[in-house]
């Protein structure tokens, strides 16, 4: 026999989208769908209000784990911690956006596949150092960016933290999502050992490696033609205002009415 399913539950997904596109408040939306979900499942108000204290309470000292490292990273922000990352990497002149991208992929896909998958991130290392970096060595290579410049390298550096950690944590063979797909897979009747699943995920995170390095090499190429020009005509600029001030220097030494050095 078929059972009816009540698919009302799944307004609260609906509401999720709304919420995000409408740009609310993500805890009040968040919330918002938890309610609206019971609400439709029939559930009595004590039992949800239950429901949403239990969570509360289990997950109480969640935010001062996300918080007390945000408020480290903030200080030494705040204390020059970009500035000196875009100093030292301005140091080295083989230093590119590019390859250094390239080199923070390979570390991130490494330490996620031993599990260290806390080592990276957008707010702990990429916003403040990952960044940073990047656009000195642009800078240093090219000299003032543009906004555009700016935001396309941060994408990149954002965008290669999540390809390391998303495919390198699949080789890790106590990652969450391995145990979900052995758990899946059996269920299916299909039985697969845990450590075979992270095995085949090193042929993954290979080709993530090469194809997301290719990206950033081409990355490279793109801003040489993009800025090679800029650069050159920034040198002209600055060479021509260097002769300009030497002309008027040697002008203010002259006499003004018989044209003789003092």
């Amino acid at each position: 026999m078929q059972s009816t399913v009540n698919l009302w539950p799944l307004i609260g997904v609906a509401v999720i989208i709304i919420g995000f596109v409408l740009r609310f408040n993500p805890m009040l939306i968040v919330a918002a769908a938890a309610v609206i979900t019971a609400i439709a499942a029939h559930f009595p108000p004590e039992k949800i209000l239950a429901a949403i204290g239990a969570g509360f309470i289990k997950t109480r000292n969640i935010p001062l784990i996300i918080l007390l490292p945000l408020a480290v990273i903030g200080l030494l922000e705040r204390h020059g911690l970009r500035e000196r990352a875009q100093a030292w990497i301005a140091s080295i002149k083989a230093a590119t956006a590019g390859r250094l991208l390239i080199v923070y992929l390979l570390v991130r896909e490494l330490t996620a596949a031993v599990g260290l998958t806390g080592l990276g991130g957008h707010p702990q290392m990429v916003r403040p150092l990952i960044a940073p970096m990047a656009e000195g060595a642009t800078e240093t290579r090219f000299g003032k960016l543009t906004d555009a410049v700016r935001y396309k390298l941060r994408a990149f550096s954002a965008a290669t933290d999540n390809v390391g950690l998303f495919f390198g944590e699949d080789i890790f063979v106590a990652f969450g999502a391995i145990v979900l797909m052995v758990t899946f897979l059996k269920e299916a009747g299909i039985t697969v050992e845990p450590m075979h699943v992270a095995l085949w995920g090193i042929p993954t995170a290979i080709s993530a490696f090469v194809i997301h390095g290719f990206r950033l090499w081409l990355l490279d190429r793109k801003l040489e033609r993009e800025l090679h020009g800029n650069a050159e005509s920034q040198a002209a600029m600055h060479s021509d205002n260097n002769s300009k001030t030497g002309q008027s220097a040697a002008q203010s030494t002259t006499h003004p009415a018989t044209g003789d050095q003092p």
